[in-house]
């Protein structure tokens, strides 16, 4: 049955060259119904008692994508987007997992995109991706086959040192921000067949993800849906370069987050 296969069988490693994540702040209701049963919104409190949700939306440039039992030479490089809310998964010894809940991925590979959809639930959609550095500047460019998830942003990478949070975001300080700055320990799909949740853990070295300026000229994602009319505010955004990157095969645990 295809659920089965949609588990993440397959352990996974890559190397990520670089890594964009921009965080918007939602207000919690018009997130609410996107979080699957069993998990909960992972929000924050502003300094007026104003509370958020959150959604990333991440680029990846990865390479030698591949299963972790293949060497390097046989993965393949690829440009990745995905969005994601912020959160949380109680378990019975009272241990709360924090993670992501996929909306939709974009992928600049077809076979990537039939691969992502066979294996996952990340919702992997073609579309057409350039990125590249100059003048110390980021750039991805991602012009998506639907036109629901065009994407143009450059961030400020120059000199490595931190950016100030963006203006309008409702963190306090960087380090509030640092909570919210993906990708999380985990992700999340529920799985109606059996009404469980599938818990992928992730793996990662020297992950020291960098405040940035950014310029977003293009996101059409919060332009459709239950996103049209909501307003995100950018609330801050990351970049790391240069690290490993992988993850377990998923897990299933019951909607009380009890292993199954």
């Amino acid at each position: 049955m295809r659920h089965l296969l949609q588990r993440h069988p397959f352990p996974m490693r890559t190397r990520f060259a670089h890594s964009l994540v921009l965080t918007y702040a939602l207000p919690p209701e018009v997130l609410t119904a996107l979080v699957p049963p069993g998990l909960s919104l992972d929000t924050y409190t502003d300094q007026y008692g104003h509370e958020h949700g959150f959604v990333a939306a991440a680029v990846v440039d990865a390479r030698a994508l591949r299963p972790s039992f293949l060497p390097a030479a046989c993965g393949g490089d690829h440009v990745l987007t995905g969005y994601r809310i912020f959160t949380r998964f109680p378990t019975p010894t009272g241990r709360t997992m924090r993670g992501l809940r996929i909306l939709r991925s974009d992928t600049d590979d077809r076979l990537m995109a039939l691969g992502g959809n066979v294996f996952s639930r990340y919702n992997y959609h073609r579309a057409r991706i350039t990125t590249g550095v100059s003048d110390g500047d980021l750039h991805f460019d991602v012009r998506s086959d639907d036109g629901h998830a065009d994407l143009v942003v450059r961030a400020r990478i120059g000199d490595g040192s931190p950016a100030r949070l963006p203006e309008g975001s409702p963190f306090a300080t960087a380090r509030d921000a640092r909570r919210f700055a993906g990708p999380l320990p985990y992700t999340f799909e529920y799985e109606p067949q059996t009404d469980s949740v599938i818990v992928v853990k992730a793996t990662r070295t020297a992950w020291d993800p960098v405040p940035v300026d950014v310029e977003v000229s293009a996101l059409t994602f919060f332009d459709h849906g239950s996103f049209a009319g909501a307003r995100p505010r950018l609330a801050n955004a990351f970049h790391v370069a240069d690290v490993d990157y992988g993850w377990e095969a998923g897990r299933r645990r019951t909607r009380e987050g009890a292993a199954a």
